[in-house]
């Protein structure tokens, strides 16, 4: 008998519960809620988020089990890997992947609180223009 893959993935956008893409994660356990390591920065491209591996913020997201051709599908959402690429980072359930935005500008309005689910429940809040440093 033939085990499928599972891998974990930290979502933090449009694929958290309460979002326009979490039906994608309907069939896949949840695992867990989880804050990444001060070491990023939310990104305000449009009407999603995108994360860079730079900065001096912990990301909210959360964390599920994928099978392959979950992820396959996931990857293919994300335009992975033209406008977003896939790393592993700790999570409190292990190794999971992320998913980091490739096409920052340095113009993009920051998410200073790193959690989409807040901002977008906020959505007239202008949020901080200010340009990050990588």
């Amino acid at each position: 008998m033939q085990t499928l893959q599972r891998d974990l993935i930290f979502v933090y956008g449009s694929l958290r519960r309460g979002q326009r893409n979490h039906h994608l994660l309907y069939a896949s356990p949840f695992l867990g809620l989880h804050r990444t390591e001060p070491a990023y920065t939310m990104l305000v491209v449009g009407a999603y988020p995108g994360v860079i591996a730079c900065g001096h913020h912990a990301i909210v997201g959360e964390i599920y089990r994928v099978s392959g051709a979950s992820l396959a599908q996931l990857d293919a959402i994300e335009d992975c890997p033209l406008e977003y690429g896939r790393e592993r980072i700790v999570t409190r359930a292990g190794l999971a992947w992320i998913y980091l935005y490739r096409r920052a500008t340095g113009k993009e309005p920051i998410v200073e609180h790193g959690d989409w689910s807040r901002y977008s429940a906020d959505a007239p809040v202008i949020p901080s223009k200010r340009p990050y440093q990588s």
